[in-house]
């Protein structure tokens, strides 16, 4: 069975980026830029997991990470942040249900295992 990963973050070099290295893990990939697209997707390819962008530009991705949980509390979400491991935030996502989160300078094989871990 393939996987299925949503990718959403506001940089589409990111996008691009994580989507051609799950494709080439053999993974299906889609992408979203923002929050909208992101719940659009969810819906419509039901992804196994979410890697999700905690800082979009103009949607706090703790916000689309709680929207996701509420519609679809079995999809799985991995937050990412280019900022670092700020504790609060990341002790915010995992109250709101976040099942991982990953900081965006990570190997893209320390990525895929942070991903593998919370596959249902």
């Amino acid at each position: 069975m393939t996987r299925r990963i949503l990718i959403v973050d506001d940089q589409p070099q990111i996008c691009e980026l994580y989507g051609m290295f799950f494709e080439r893990e053999g993974m299906r990939t889609s992408r979203a830029a923002t929050a909208e697209e992101c719940l659009t997707r969810v819906d419509g390819d039901k992804p196994d997991v979410v890697l999700l962008d905690i800082n979009l530009a103009e949607e706090d991705g703790l916000d689309v990470l709680t929207r996701i949980k509420q519609a679809h509390p079995r999809t799985r979400v991995v937050m990412m942040t280019g900022m670092g491991y700020v504790d609060d935030l990341l002790r915010e996502a995992l109250n709101r249900g976040a099942d991982g989160y990953v900081s965006k300078g990570l190997p893209c094989e320390e990525l895929l295992q942070a991903v593998k871990r919370v596959m249902p």
